[in-house]
């Protein structure tokens, strides 16, 4: 179809130009707008379809760039793409547009892959989230340490975005009111009719700005007033290192949540159904223990209108589902009874009730909500949901075993497994055009939405054609990467290196750390010779801190000075190259997962609830270097352990090399490793007086708990399988482990995911 009137009527609404005089912001916002256009009757009548939905709480929805992946799903790309072409203008210039990181990582990656399957699939699934006024942050590096600076997404414009004031509601706490105005964002299936919702809350002032008071000079009330109540939204997962802070993160998860159930019972209320029979209509998943606060909420609400607290406590039972994505009790929100007495104590109250039933009913001394004057948001959640799922055969295995194991054993049919997955839509065919078409050519281009359908790729791994064109395919992507990381962070990575790649969250778990020591140790091997043979590598990280997380701060200084040292070792450079890219986001991960040669999955086992970025790179045909943590597990059993490099303890070793765990004795019978863990504190690094180096020394060697993550005791099984790993690569053994990884990879598409949900917990229509 030809867009081109369309786009210059637009150009003309919009903007009273021509289009080859517009601006790249310009043609985006019309494109954008040729978008909504084209799928607003679809979604109009899938927001009027009168049937059971479920709502999707998650205080992240990780989106990146939209324009691509929408044009995408409509298949509109090509016909876009040679509308512009008539006006001299390059589909590629969208490049520039900035990605909307309303998420850190995984959980809000996740749930927009989420959302875009369910479209897909016609299963009606909303989302609704918190709409920030600044997303995480922009990462720079000064001296290799990082800095954030705002993330102004907004300054694109939010054209897929509409703000619907009619919907607008208040939410209160103790000490103020806001306004809570809802921004709604079609959520487009890959050539389906349905369009879901993602409602994102923006807080505002409660009273409209106060013209007499600012005419009598007395404007800063209302300055304050405005900003107190912005600042709700202003930036995803402010700094709770300080009280202030703790209480700004908890109106942010009460605002979202509290917004979002008035919403959902105003318009249910319009229906004219029992208010006893919602929870035939309108379910929610809890997306980790951020939007846990929904239940007392919404005990609260239905009991206001006019519920027993009996009646309400029946209807949150059917209503919630609580999905866990970690072990590590930090990441287990537990709030302070008083907090939520001081700013909440309404919420505190039906929290309470809950609590005198467990105390009525059950031994509190295994079950508890509040326990040392915390709300343990969890137990929570597992007490009132209808069903609890972790994320990773392991992880759940983990939860009922020994997390959650008094729970389990109290509700043994509340507990499921709903392993994670990605869209292959956005991380295939979207991000690997090359590939996808190649694919296309020989199996059909069914696997788009049945990715069962690549496993017909398997019968071509040893097709010598086959695996020369994935050769090149995977060049030309690693030249596009390239030029990328030079474009933004000035170092020149040589496409025939082997391109082995960690990218994600940075925390201890994940363990960055044993990778910056590994790329330590094969640089002394280089330069005394014990290492021969290396094959040319650029290791390449990509990961943002936590503001306020020292000791991943620090990791991330340590591996940037390690950067140095390499890159300007005028012999070893010629093999070895190391980049942390900045400001790591959606974007930069859709070049790097086809580029990458080698896929770092290294957390501690039993530490990694899943992960998604392994499927990511397993999909676009990269093999794992990994432990048997998370869905590396079950990746490995779907490909072959043997195409995959799997190392180090597993969950029960972990625990029994635990049990009498001696790093110093460790390192004194490997002086190889013990030179390198030395370089944090002899001088052979510089961490520029900080002290951050030191610290990380003392977290291994030091404490009541040295080396936590186990990265020393599980060194030399990972050194030794990166060796073979360097050594394969190259080899046509190594791109037939490619090949069987992106074959095997269909129980990773959050396609089955999303049907598994909704066989197990929503039951959808």
């Amino acid at each position: 179809m030809d867009y081109t009137k369309e786009i210059e009527e637009l150009m003309r609404l919009e903007y009273q130009i021509d289009v080859k005089e517009a601006n790249v912001k310009q043609l985006y916002n019309v494109i954008s707008k040729l978008i909504m256009l084209k799928v607003s009757n679809d979604w109009h009548n899938t927001r009027c379809a009168d049937i059971k939905k479920c709502g999707y709480l998650s205080a992240e929805f990780l989106i990146g760039r939209l324009v691509y992946a929408n044009l995408l799903n409509m298949k509109m790309t090509e016909d876009v793409k040679n509308s512009l072409a008539n006006f001299h203008i390059d589909l590629n210039e969208f490049e520039e547009v900035e990605d909307a990181a309303l998420g850190n990582g995984g959980l809000g990656r996740l749930a927009a892959c989420f959302l875009e399957s369910a479209a897909t699939k016609g299963i009606p699934l909303d989302g609704y989230g918190i709409r920030y006024r600044f997303g995480l942050f922009k990462q720079n590096f000064i001296n290799g340490f990082q800095n954030e600076e705002a993330d102004d997404w907004l300054k694109w414009g939010d054209p897929f975005s509409i703000r619907r004031d009619e919907d607008a509601r208040i939410v209160e706490f103790s000490d103020m009111k806001v306004k809570a105005i809802p921004y709604d964002m079609p959520v487009i299936g890959y050539d389906s009719k349905v369009v879901n919702t993602l409602r994102l809350w923006q807080s505002e002032a409660y009273e409209d700005f106060d013209f007499k008071a600012f005419d009598n000079m007395q404007g800063s009330e209302n300055a304050i007033n405005e900003y107190n109540a912005k600042e709700i939204t202003a930036v995803l997962y402010p700094n709770d290192n300080t009280y202030l802070g703790k209480v700004l993160r908890l109106r942010q998860e009460y605002f979202m949540v509290s917004a979002s159930l008035q919403d959902v019972l105003a318009k249910y209320k319009t229906k004219k159904h029992s208010l006893k029979d919602i929870a035939k209509y309108q379910i929610f998943q809890l997306n980790d223990t951020h939007p846990t606060l929904a239940i007392p909420e919404y005990l609260r609400l239905l009991q206001k209108e006019g519920l027993s607290f009996n009646e309400a406590l029946e209807i949150c039972h059917q209503s919630f589902n609580f999905t866990n994505h970690t072990i590590m009790g930090e990441a287990l929100e537990k709030w302070p009874v008083e907090m939520l007495e001081k700013y909440l104590p309404d919420v505190l109250t039906e929290i309470i009730k809950l609590q005198d039933i467990i105390d009525n009913t059950l031994d509190n001394t295994k079950y508890y909500i509040i326990k040392d004057n915390l709300v343990h948001m969890a137990n929570l959640a597992i007490f009132v949901a209808a069903k609890v799922n972790g994320v990773a055969e392991i992880h759940t295995n983990i939860l009922k075993a020994d997390t959650f194991k008094d729970w389990y054993n109290l509700y043994p049919d509340k507990f499921e497994n709903v392993t994670n997955g990605i869209t292959p839509r956005r991380w295939l065919v979207l991000n690997n055009p090359n590939l996808t078409k190649e694919i296309c050519s020989l199996i059909g281009d069914k696997w788009i939405c049945n990715l069962d359908e690549l496993s017909k790729v398997k019968s071509y791994v040893t097709d010598k054609r086959f695996l020369e064109k994935f050769k090149i395919i995977k060049q030309k992507n690693k030249k596009i990467l390239s030029d990328y990381i030079y474009k933004h962070d000035n170092i020149l990575i040589p496409t025939d290196f082997m391109f082995d790649v960690q990218v994600k969250r940075l925390h201890e778990y994940k363990r960055q750390l044993l990778n910056a020591f590994s790329i330590l140790y094969i640089y002394y091997g280089i330069k005394d010779g014990s290492i021969k043979n290396f094959k040319p590598t650029a290791f390449i990280f990509g990961a943002k801190s936590a503001p306020g997380y020292y000791m991943a701060k620090a990791i991330i200084k340590y591996i940037n000075t390690i950067a140095d040292l390499v890159n300007n070792d005028p012999e070893v450079s010629k093999i070895l190259k190391v980049v942390f890219v900045a400001n790591y986001n959606v974007s930069y991960a859709e070049k790097i997962v086809c580029a990458a040669d080698l896929s770092e999955q290294i957390s501690m086992a039993g530490m990694e609830a899943s992960g998604t970025s392994n499927m990511k790179f397993m999909l676009n045909g990269t093999p794992t270097i990994g432990t048997l943590d998370g869905a590396n597990v079950e990746i490995a059993e779907e490909a072959g352990f043997n195409y995959n490099y799997i190392f180090g303890l597993n969950v029960r070793e972990v625990a029994k090399v635990k049990e009498n765990y001696n790093p110093y004795e460790l390192l004194e019978n490997n002086p190889k490793l013990k030179r390198v863990v030395e370089s944090l504190i002899d001088g052979t690094l510089n961490d520029l007086g900080s002290g951050v180096f030191k610290a990380i020394y003392d977290s291994l060697l030091n404490g009541n708990n040295p080396d936590n993550y186990l990265v020393l005791a599980d060194f030399d099984s990972y050194i030794k399988t990166k060796l073979i790993a360097n050594q394969d690569y190259g080899r046509d053994i190594f791109y037939e482990k490619c090949l069987i990884n992106m074959a095997s990879a269909a129980k990773f598409s959050s396609d089955r995911s999303i049907l598994d949900y909704n066989k197990l917990i929503w039951h959808l229509k």
